[in-house]
């Protein structure tokens, strides 16, 4: 602990030199002066050394929530007076440097006997983590108010920054407006080729015959006919490419980032639909898997595994990927996979890897774009960099487009979309699936 002199310190320091300056031809008078300053810096030193911080006066640290991307959080610093004394002190906390600080996060603060003072200020993260808050820096006016002391309280803590889950239901309820309020109805009205069986109704021409109940007819002495709704019981598999791919920036966040927030609102979307959700993130190797299951201590489950999992610099193996599905989810299941493609060779393995997941489940590969490429060969090139800027855009549509053909030639589903696009994109096509049957 140190310490550093007051304003009264200085004050009185300056008045000891008024005899000083009048000491010219008096000795005694400048003795006088210099035991007066010596004495002065005496008094400070041990009165900064005698005054401790009580026990009785407690610092910690609150929040204001949980830590989620892009998301303000208020962060409170405590400080609690349990002594008779009152308190002048000075409050710095130490917060995370990846975290963007938007309010001072010092004051000083005058607590009296039995009272109880609080800094606030605000954090916003910009990624995802583990991050660290260190001790509090405090300074405190000691007994003869000659001297600020310095030292830490309270403890650090280890916070985590989660997927923005406001904005990854903003966008399930952006993408499917009122068809997402039927779906978190307790027995939605949805009707289609499902096969969970849902009333009874009179037979009217057009309903076709394998749908008549002969035993209802034979009671009722009439056609009726047995009507069904969508299944409340299946299974949504996220699958989250973390490799080399994913990494790339689109605006101010990675592909990866923004394929989480879709996998959080297309969970979401399956949780209020009564599906089962899971997760499974990989890059050369499984990185981190949460089985499916319902309700809302699945998407706690699902935020706690991603809050740390980071994309890497390396290619991603679908085939072990797919192999830990087929191993680990008997159950038929939509598999969602959230990937991008380039390269033909990249293109090849997973076309292989598919094999896999077939006739078990039914895939859905998703591509992100890093922008609309149509657009960027809409309009005739006027310059020669423009030309090849388009050849190379035209390769890579022809490339992606080839390879998602034959992803529908095995029997599954294909996207390829924006970054913009890619909620709206998934939950219809999620919804597409649960109102055809597919599953």
């Amino acid at each position: 602990m140190g310490f550093v002199f007051t304003r009264l310190f200085y004050a009185l320091l300056a008045l000891g030199f008024v005899p000083l300056s009048l000491s010219w031809g008096r000795p005694g008078l400048r003795w006088a002066a210099f035991a007066y300053d010596v004495g002065l810096l005496a008094a400070a030193i041990l009165d900064a050394r005698a005054s401790r911080l009580p026990v009785g006066l407690e610092i910690f640290r609150e929040f204001g929530g949980r830590f989620h991307i892009g998301a303000e959080t208020e962060v409170r610093v405590r400080v609690e007076n349990h002594t008779p004394r009152e308190f002048r002190l000075k409050v710095k906390d130490e917060y995370p440097p990846e975290l963007a600080l938007l309010a001072p996060r010092e004051a000083s603060l005058r607590v009296g006997p039995q009272e109880s003072q609080t800094l606030v200020y605000v954090l916003r993260p910009s990624r995802r983590g583990r991050f660290e808050f260190g001790r509090v820096a405090v300074r405190w006016r000691t007994r003869l108010g000659l001297a600020w002391r310095e030292g830490l309280a309270g403890e650090g803590l280890a916070v985590k920054v989660y997927p923005n889950v406001r904005r990854a239901r903003e966008a399930e309820l952006k993408a499917l407006g009122a068809r997402s309020l039927v779906a978190a109805q307790r027995r939605a009205a949805w009707r289609g080729e499902g096969r969970d069986f849902e009333s009874l109704r009179e037979y009217v021409p057009g309903d076709e015959l394998r749908h008549v109940s002969w035993s209802a007819t034979a009671r009722r002495g009439r056609l009726t006919t047995r009507q069904y709704q969508i299944e409340r019981d299946q299974t949504v598999l996220v699958a989250l490419d973390a490799g080399r791919l994913m990494t790339a920036r689109i605006e101010r966040e990675t592909k990866f980032d923004t394929a989480i927030h879709a996998a959080l609102a297309l969970m979401s979307a399956a949780r209020r639909a009564g599906d089962h959700a899971g997760l499974l993130v990989f890059g050369r190797r499984v990185k981190t898997y949460v089985p499916p299951a319902k309700g809302r201590e699945q998407l706690e489950r699902v935020l706690e595994a991603l809050h740390a999992v980071e994309p890497e610099l390396i290619e991603p193996s679908y085939t072990r990927a797919f192999e830990f599905i087929a191993a680990n989810c008997k159950r038929r299941s939509l598999v969602v996979l959230l990937t991008d493609l380039v390269d033909e060779e990249g293109s090849r393995e997973l076309l292989t890897s598919l094999r896999l997941l077939r006739p078990r489940h039914l895939p859905l590969v998703t591509t992100i774009a890093d922008r609309d490429l149509r657009s960027s060969v809409r309009d005739a090139p006027s310059t020669v960099e423009e030309l090849f800027a388009q050849s190379v855009a035209e390769e890579i549509m022809l490339q992606r487009e080839a390879a998602l053909r034959l992803v529908e030639a095995q029997g599954g589903l294909a996207l390829d979309v924006t970054a913009g696009a890619l909620v709206p994109s998934l939950l219809e096509t999620y919804i597409r699936v649960k109102e055809r049957g597919l599953l």
